[in-house]
């Protein structure tokens, strides 16, 4: 495993593009891409202020960088870089602003959730939603790009609308039985649409019938016997169990015998006379292969949960000695990788888990990660710096488990 250089980033800024050629980051209110194999500055770009928000465009010719506080999105070209455009909301104020499907279109959402603006950057027309709803996910597209669903708040009352991203016209309109709608999402095939109130419970439904296939519960006491858990040590232990090679995907290596009957996680007491206390699952992410789903439980921080689908039970249980930050899976094959705000980076394959202290002068607290499309390398966002971690399959046993952090 090898890292690159160390670089400046603000904001946790800092995302591959769709198409995995380039690299961008934010230093205050410069934009910078970078070649992702050289790493290599490519352009520049100076915004008017300190840039919030980055996101890239499905073709990654465009990128747009939102201004919150000056209500303002400015766009770039990565094939013309002489090219740019400037949306001002004005007082309407800006707290979000995301892409439509085609690159061409521009999504921002004004101060208390007034309305959506959908700016065209081919024909420079406007057009306006009414109504948005401030909740986690409240905007989701058909894979396909025609279709967008928007959560809707009005009279008290959660509502969905679907328009057509064609020409931003209203399909259809419908209340929901949601009390307090979080988010939305379409199915794959774009035939279905899924809303849900709360993320408390997790729970695997049939996509046929929608009927509640099983329930995943996450007890603070794991009694199982064949359920591995790996809890990380204060200090590195001598080379031995959970020093294992990844396999390819879905090669036969199965779970290793825990020590223990019984492993108590530890907890937190939510504190529910306030608001958001820390309670139900924060965190959820299939495998690429949709063999695995790996979830947080916000009241056991410090625990990632690997389930099986397949088998709809429990696989394996990580047990950090901080509190989880981010998780995120290899986009190739079961490996997911881990960080919890510290100088490590945790990683977790069906055939064992490890962990790799990451170089560089002081400690380089990883606060967020995110993986490159081949699955070869992963960009680690610390509070003013990151990195590119580079993995290989053969050599990764050697240089991670000299630094192992911690196992069954």
């Amino acid at each position: 495993m090898n890292f690159s250089e160390v670089f400046k980033l603000s904001s946790l800024l800092c995302k591959f593009s769709p198409d995995g050629k380039y690299l961008a980051s934010c230093v205050q209110y410069r934009l910078v891409v970078r070649d992702v194999n050289t790493l290599q500055i490519l352009q520049l770009y100076t915004c008017l202020d300190q840039i919030q928000h980055i996101e890239w465009s499905a073709d990654s010719l465009f990128i747009l960088c939102a201004m919150y506080k000056r209500g303002l999105v400015q766009v770039w070209s990565l094939e013309q870089p002489e090219w740019h455009c400037k949306i001002d909301e004005g007082s309407a104020g800006l707290v979000a602003s995301c892409w439509s499907p085609d690159g061409r279109h521009i999504l921002n959402t004004t101060e208390f959730h007034l309305r959506i603006t959908v700016w065209s950057l081919c024909t420079k027309s406007v057009s306006y939603i009414k109504y948005p709803k401030a909740c986690l996910q409240g905007i989701t597209f058909t894979r396909d790009g025609r279709y967008m669903a928007l959560a809707e708040r009005r009279d008290c009352k959660d509502y969905v609308s679907i328009f057509v991203c064609s020409d931003w016209q209203l399909l259809r309109h419908f209340d929901t039985d949601t009390q307090d709608l979080t988010g939305i999402e379409w199915a794959p095939n774009g035939c279905v649409l899924a809303v849900w109130d709360t993320c408390l419970e997790v729970r695997i439904l049939n996509h046929v019938t929608w009927k509640m296939i099983t329930e995943f519960g996450h007890p603070a006491a794991i009694n199982d016997p064949k359920i591995v858990v790996y809890k990380e040590a204060e200090k590195s232990p001598q080379l031995g169990l959970g020093c294992l090679s990844f396999p390819p995907p879905r090669a036969g290596a199965g779970p290793l015998p825990s020590s223990e009957s019984k492993f108590s996680l530890q907890t937190l007491k939510p504190v529910t006379d306030r608001a958001n206390p820390k309670i139900g699952i924060g965190m959820l992410a299939f495998s690429p292969d949709s063999y695995f789903l790996a979830t947080r439980n916000d009241n056991i921080p410090n625990a990632v949960w690997v389930w099986d689908i397949q088998k709809l039970r429990l696989f394996a249980v990580l047990e950090q000695l901080s509190p989880v930050r981010a998780f995120q899976w290899d986009p190739q094959q079961p490996r997911l990788a881990i960080c919890t705000g510290g100088s490590r980076l945790y990683l977790w394959s069906p055939a064992g888990c490890m962990s790799v202290q990451v170089p560089g002068e002081g400690d380089f607290a990883v606060l967020s990660l995110c993986w490159h499309l081949s699955g070869d390398s992963m960009a680690l966002l610390s509070k003013d710096h990151f990195c590119l971690c580079f993995l290989e399959t053969e050599a990764v046993v050697g240089t991670a488990c000299r630094q192992l952090g911690g196992h069954t």
